[in-house]
């Protein structure tokens, strides 16, 4: 895949991905189907919420095969083997550590490591990674994603994360992205299941344009 408008849509909105850094257990399956009304079926639990292992159970429990949930934050490949038991099926990480990756791959997971330039990127794939995660994206800019795309595999995919919002996320889509992350933009802690599936819905419509 290259940078054009088609290209970078070509997985419709299965590659926007909701962050529920914070979900709590006791609301998760009610977050989880507000992300899913609102047109979003991957989700992702960050390790540095609360008891985030019980919100990914609960969420696959509750969503079953209608949605992809996942762990973020995944730093070590203890973690990996810790999200694997609790039903996670995506690996997403701030950074590029080849041994979550790995971990992820030989478990049947799909890892999204966090990658900055385009050694983190190169180190990612060598070590079995085939979907990126770029990582500030606000910092970094579409330019970045751009040029890694002329030296990078064909069959990468990138999805940029961090300061995702709907005002800049069709640019991505424009540029060649096949997804996003939304952290702050779509979910906070405390953020009603209604706010949190209107918020999705807004998103989701800024990425097909």
């Amino acid at each position: 895949m290259r940078g054009s408008r088609q290209e970078g849509m070509m997985m419709g909105t299965e590659g926007l991905i909701a962050i529920l850094r914070g979900v709590r257990p006791d609301e998760a399956a009610e977050i989880g189907e507000a992300v899913l009304a609102g047109g979003m079926t991957t989700l992702e639990v960050p390790l540095n919420s609360p008891s985030p292992l019980t919100s990914i159970s609960a969420l696959r429990e509750q969503l079953g095969d209608r949605a992809t949930v996942g762990a973020g934050t995944v730093l070590t490949a203890d973690d990996v083997n810790a999200c694997y038991d609790a039903g996670a099926q995506i690996i997403v990480a701030p950074n590029c550590e080849p041994a979550v990756i790995a971990r992820a791959v030989q478990l049947g997971m799909t890892p999204y490591p966090g990658v900055a330039t385009v050694t983190e990127a190169f180190h990612a794939i060598n070590a079995g990674a085939r979907h990126l995660k770029i990582f500030p994206a606000s910092v970094l800019g579409t330019a970045s994603m751009k040029a890694w795309r002329d030296v990078l595999p064909d069959d990468i995919s990138f999805f940029p994360v961090g300061g995702m919002d709907a005002s800049s996320v069709h640019e991505w889509a424009l540029a060649g992205a096949s997804g996003a992350g939304f952290g702050g933009s779509l979910y906070k802690a405390g953020r009603s299941a209604s706010e949190v599936e209107a918020r999705t819905g807004e998103l989701v419509k800024a990425w097909l344009g």
